[in-house]
């Protein structure tokens, strides 16, 4: 029983693994497309720490999906350091939630700290 009991542990975890990697790549997606919108728009929206933060949250939610899809023991800490990024970028991106760009992005990055906190409790 033990045994059947493990594997079904370590599907569950894969496939929380699986879900995950496909939010990281949403919000890699979403953070890339928002940015352009918002050098296109200009002003505050160009501002380098604006660009900063969304280019920060970019990098290390592929990151994070490439660390967990080749099962990287330091994955959980990677998943950590993605999650703050996303927080960071959302609190960025809050300050000129003008338009629907910028309300994607701050629902794509929620979705990934909160998988990303949660995969970096998993070991």
């Amino acid at each position: 029983m033990m045994h059947s009991e493990s594997m079904h542990n370590d599907a569950m975890q894969h496939a929380q693994m699986d879900g995950a990697i496909r939010i990281c790549l949403d919000c890699h997606s979403t953070c890339e497309h928002t940015i352009q919108h918002c050098l296109e728009k200009g002003a505050m929206h160009a501002a380098a720490i604006h660009i900063g933060a969304m280019r920060d949250c970019a990098q290390l939610c592929i990151t994070c999906a490439d660390f967990m899809s080749r099962s990287s023991s330091l994955h959980a800490g990677v998943c950590k350091l993605c999650a703050d990024a996303c927080e960071a970028c959302i609190e960025s991106c809050k300050t000129m939630n003008d338009d629907a760009h910028m309300q994607a992005c701050i629902d794509a990055c929620q979705a990934c700290a909160d998988s990303c906190r949660a995969m970096s409790q998993m070991n």
